[in-house]
């Protein structure tokens, strides 16, 4: 119980006001609308009739359009600060918000389809934390129910022997390096913005990375099945050359 809460802490530390306010890149980025349209479509196409879920709603990237094509949305966030940033956005009417961790909050309602996107179920840091999140998305869905799961493919194979470091992105202004610890399938991310002075802004992040494979014995222990893999949004086919899946699991129809 220690440990979890201890990660609960780091992860309240790392998604504060200031995370909050730099988050929100309208246009840009992850909020790209060739990021979006897909993934939002998609979503939409997954919940059907239903009402949906997002864990880790955060400030509404998703949600906000998601809810916008007549999908009801609620949410479940362990960071006030970033609600307070869907606020400007959504009132508490629209999209519902619970304050928790993904892995044990419950939300009131009835939903068709639980989303969980932008590699997000690594910030849970344990492996059993991990496997309660899948559990949780099942105790939210009826027969049938789907889970979706966006997330990125451990980049292990750029790692030479002896090195632990890979740059995951970089482009004008900003380099993204990530630091494996592969004895305890733990990385983190650090995130440097710069511009033409000498300063930079670092923004570190944790996770456990989770293999496809591992994934899906989550999915199994928690009574899900997988229903489809692809590579994006899009419905790209899923490679071994791959970098990242939006998996689809979904529980028995009866």
């Amino acid at each position: 119980m220690q440990a979890e809460k201890s990660g609960t802490q780091q992860q309240l530390q790392i998604w504060d006001a200031g995370a909050a306010q730099r988050y929100d890149t309208p246009g840009t980025g992850m909020f790209a609308p060739e990021v979006l349209v897909p993934t939002v479509a998609r979503l939409a196409e997954l919940a059907g009739d239903g009402a949906a879920l997002e864990f880790a709603i955060g400030t509404g990237r998703v949600a906000v359009p998601l809810a916008a094509r007549g999908v009801p949305v609620t949410g479940i966030e362990l960071s006030p600060p970033m609600v307070e940033r869907l606020r400007t956005k959504a009132d508490e009417a629209s999209i519902p918000v619970v304050i928790g961790d993904m892995a044990t909050t419950a939300a009131p309602g009835d939903y068709t389809l639980v989303y969980l996107v932008f590699n997000t179920i690594s910030n849970l840091l344990t492996q059993a934390e991990q496997v309660e999140c899948f559990r949780n998305a099942a105790r939210h869905l009826g027969p049938g129910g789907r889970f979706v799961i966006e997330l990125w493919v451990p980049e292990l194979r750029k790692l030479p022997p002896g090195q632990s470091a890979v740059v995951c992105h970089s482009e004008a202004g900003y380099i993204g390096l990530d630091t494996y610890d592969v004895l305890h399938q733990r990385v983190v991310s650090h995130h440097f913005d710069f511009d033409e002075t000498d300063q930079a802004r670092l923004f570190r992040s944790p996770h456990r990375y989770i293999w496809p494979a591992e994934l899906d014995l989550m999915a199994q222990l928690a009574g899900f099945g997988l229903e489809a893999r692809h590579a994006d949004w899009t419905g790209a086919e899923f490679t071994a050359d791959s970098r990242s899946h939006v998996s689809v699991y979904r529980l028995p129809p009866t």
